[in-house]
């Protein structure tokens, strides 16, 4: 299954650095549409585009080939040393009791208004609900 998603990832990163390609490398030699076939102007500057764009996306590739392992190190560390701090910082403070009420900001606080009822509250007698036949 994973095998199946890397494929698919695969093809569509292919398609899409294709269909760029092809649409920069229109953009710049397809001069007159008039005709069925390529000038030969045109085909020259397609070949050189697409040749062009081709050992472009080869030598990024390479390069990313190359510094991706020193990447991977690096956040790798930084990740180990953020991990390792974390411990240190969190033996300084102490934390509240699970039971023990979150405190409340003063600041936050709205004053209470004075001509506002108390709040109905439903009586806690147990209520039987009995279904009747409306036939």
């Amino acid at each position: 299954m994973e095998q199946d998603q890397q494929q698919i990832r695969n093809l569509r990163d292919f398609l899409l650095v294709y269909n760029k390609m092809t649409d920069i490398c229109f953009s710049r030699c397809a001069s007159n549409l008039n005709y069925r076939t390529l000038t030969m102007d045109e085909e020259s500057c397609l070949d050189s585009c697409a040749g062009k764009l081709i050992r472009s996306n080869h030598r990024l590739m390479g390069a990313y080939v190359k510094l991706m392992p020193t990447i991977v190190q690096r956040r790798l560390a930084e990740y180990e040393k953020k991990a390792g701090e974390l411990p240190q910082a969190a033996e300084g403070t102490s934390l509240p009791e699970p039971n023990a009420p979150l405190p409340i900001q003063q600041s936050n606080l709205q004053p209470a208004d004075t001509n506002q009822q108390a709040p109905i509250t439903p009586p806690s007698e147990d209520i039987q609900v009995t279904a009747s036949s409306g036939s």
